[in-house]
């Protein structure tokens, strides 16, 4: 490893040099910030990876059921009481426009982002599905080419294997459920959070990186305008904007980066759109709860990874142990995402707590209760010393003819000491994540 240490800076430079940054909104304001890599990579064994595999694989496919019952109007999970049906109508992200329609062979979420944390125990538990626009796999993708570049040999002596395929798995995703076109990248340009990761990710994949007004429909069909004019058929649009400035017709008429008619497309089946719009009930920090269920439900087996031991105060009986405990965990807002909305009870000053409170009494389906993990810190460089900081791993799973998890995953670590807070957005790095072939 003393090998890539010496390479950090010169990797860290070309990052910048590439554009490699992260940029967010917050309080009405764009800030763009560098997401610095960290050269000690976390290492997964072959059969620890074959153990994560199979249980991603297995919640990545019940999550897919839940999402085709809901849309479908079959609502059986609901009728056999396995999750209220208040429960699903007043997430944030479920969306009524999309009743009824069914996305191009049935696939809801093609891309789904799942952040695990592995416990001192060295058991790993999920803390999180992301299924509406997960971001992240160019980071390790880059930075590992990058590597590739200055210690080529390090991964031939440590039997890595090898995470260029990112591209042809995504490919193969919107491949599958092209409804005849070409692929397209729908981004809203420079300014998004993750502008880089669009045009990396449709050099990869050989797809069209398109904004807005290089899209329109026509006759109930989706058409991209190339430089000099001419409309080509789009059978596959990726899109790496939120549900709700997707179509303007449809959503928010104020949006000016959507596509308008779009939805009209889709629901003609004329057009496959990744993610499925609507796919923001499932990762709801509420709905989480009941993926283990949901698992049983739909796939008639165990849960293989564990959820965070989670406490919803929409029930009674959570609700007084929340309020008992409040001290010892860490409450989560339902609708917020990127590290924003987590409390940790034992940081809270009287008064404030107080206020907390009083606001899971008043309004217990936006809050979660969780107990703190105590999650296993990981090797960073950090001014030319080795220190531990608090580390988690977005795999990413994606569902074409077959469901498949990348052979590798963002891992993102703190940057502050006994900070188990690690977004990027918070202001973390990121690291390679090396999975073993032998």
């Amino acid at each position: 490893m003393k090998s890539l240490i010496k390479y950090e800076k010169n990797i860290n430079d070309l990052l910048k040099r590439y554009g490699v940054k992260f940029g967010i909104y917050k309080d009405n304001q764009f800030k763009e910030q560098f997401f610095p890599f960290d050269s000690i990579p976390r290492i997964i064994s072959k059969d620890e990876f074959a153990y994560l595999e199979k249980g991603l694989i297995q919640r990545v496919d019940a999550l897919n059921a839940f999402l085709k019952d809901i849309y479908s109007g079959e609502y059986k999970i609901i009728h056999d009481g396995i999750i209220p049906e208040e429960f699903i109508f007043i997430a944030k992200g479920y969306l009524p426009e999309c009743h009824k329609i069914m996305p191009p062979k049935g696939i809801f979420s093609h891309i789904s982002g799942i952040d695990l944390v592995q416990g001192k125990n060295k058991e790993w538990y999920i803390l999180e599905d992301n299924l509406r626009i997960p971001s992240g796999a160019s980071y390790p993708m880059i930075a590992r080419e990058l590597t590739r570049r200055a210690s080529p040999m390090t991964y031939v002596h440590h039997h890595v294997r090898d995470n260029r395929d990112y591209g042809v798995l995504l490919k193969e995703t919107m491949d599958y459920v092209n409804c005849g076109g070409i692929n397209c990248i729908l981004t809203p340009g420079r300014f998004n959070s993750a502008y880089f990761e669009h045009s990396y990710l449709a050099e990869k994949t050989g797809a069209i990186l398109a904004t807005y007004n290089e899209l329109v429909v026509e006759n109930n069909y989706l058409y991209y305008k190339n430089s000099v004019g001419k409309k080509i058929k789009v059978g596959c649009l990726y899109r790496r904007i939120s549900d709700e400035y997707l179509d303007p017709m449809t959503f928010l008429p104020e949006s000016l980066i959507g596509v308008p008619n779009l939805m009209s497309v889709y629901r003609a089946g004329n057009v496959a759109i990744m993610n499925a719009p609507g796919n923001g009930v499932a990762d709801d920090k509420g709905i989480y709860y009941f993926v283990p269920k949901m698992i049983e439900y739909y796939l008639n087996e165990k849960p293989i990874l564990k959820n965070a031991p989670t406490y919803l105060p929409y029930f009674k009986e959570d609700r007084d142990y929340i309020l008992k405990n409040i001290k010892s965990l860490v409450i989560k807002d339902v609708a917020e995402a990127g590290g924003y909305g987590v409390i940790f009870g034992k940081d809270l000053e009287e008064n404030k707590l107080n206020e907390l409170i009083e606001l899971i009494k008043k309004e217990p389906r936006r809050w979660i209760g969780q107990e703190i993990i105590d999650f296993i810190d990981l090797d960073i460089h950090d001014q030319n010393q080795t220190v531990k900081r608090k580390a988690d791993l977005r795999a990413f799973v994606l569902s074409g003819k077959t469901t498949k998890v990348w052979c590798s995953g963002l891992t993102r670590f703190s940057r502050e000491p006994d900070s188990f807070v690690v977004n990027s957005s918070q202001g973390g790095g990121f690291k390679d994540t090396w999975v073993l072939s032998q």
